[in-house]
């Protein structure tokens, strides 16, 4: 019995390293979404076209966070992809240590924030965190590349939810004048302004021209 024991032991010796790995990567898993992947831009954007057609509540945080959600998952399936055929399924395999498939598993996840992280932030973080310079992008660390992609999705989102802005900008500024100009002054603009534009946003199909446009920014 003690011998069976210790070789069902020797034969699952991975096992806890795998626990060890999947409760620290449950922990992280919030700040891992927020750091290296599309949602930080979807959650910007969304937040900025409810500001901008006055709906201060609708749709609530938890619609917009599934919609970001269900939209990164799409997104990163190529990154996933890969992270599986070069880092999990050999783990699972026992041809690669646990240590081997994270340094493997982060690859592609790099190159994929390297991708969209701007050289001006880039460069940055690697003037006041490495004493050399590097040669190319392929040799930033992590901790570099990590808050410069943050910064880089951070002005892609507020350049699109500047954008946005202005046809319902336009809106507010139509209908204030059109109140202020036939003496309407107990009226808040807001009033009427909130219902035109929500009835725009409806007629030109808003959510898809911006899922869309969303996807293609990547």
């Amino acid at each position: 019995m003690s011998k069976s024991i210790a070789d069902q032991m020797k034969g699952s010796q991975n096992v806890p390293w795998a626990i060890v790995f999947g409760l620290t990567l449950l922990t992280l898993l919030p700040a891992i979404l927020l750091s290296m992947t599309p949602m930080i831009r979807l959650l910007v954007v969304f937040h900025f076209l409810r500001q901008a057609l006055g709906t201060q509540t609708a749709p609530s945080n938890q619609v917009l966070m599934g919609l970001a959600l269900m939209m990164t998952w799409f997104l990163m399936q190529p990154v996933l992809l890969q992270v599986e055929q070069q880092a999990v399924t050999p783990y699972r395999e026992n041809r690669m240590t646990g240590e081997a498939a994270i340094a493997q598993g982060l690859v592609p996840v790099k190159q994929y924030m390297l991708r969209y992280a701007r050289e001006k932030d880039l460069m940055v973080f690697a003037a006041a965190g490495m004493s050399t310079q590097p040669r190319t992008r392929d040799d930033l660390p992590l901790p570099v590349i990590f808050p410069a992609y943050i910064l880089s999705e951070l002005k892609a989102g507020f350049q699109i939810g500047a954008v946005l802005f202005l046809p319902f900008l336009l809106v507010d500024l139509m209908v204030a004048s059109v109140t202020t100009s036939i003496g309407m002054m107990q009226l808040p603009p807001v009033v009427i302004s909130t219902p035109l534009k929500i009835l725009l946003f409806v007629m030109v199909d808003g959510w898809n021209l911006l899922a869309d446009q969303l996807l293609k920014s990547f």
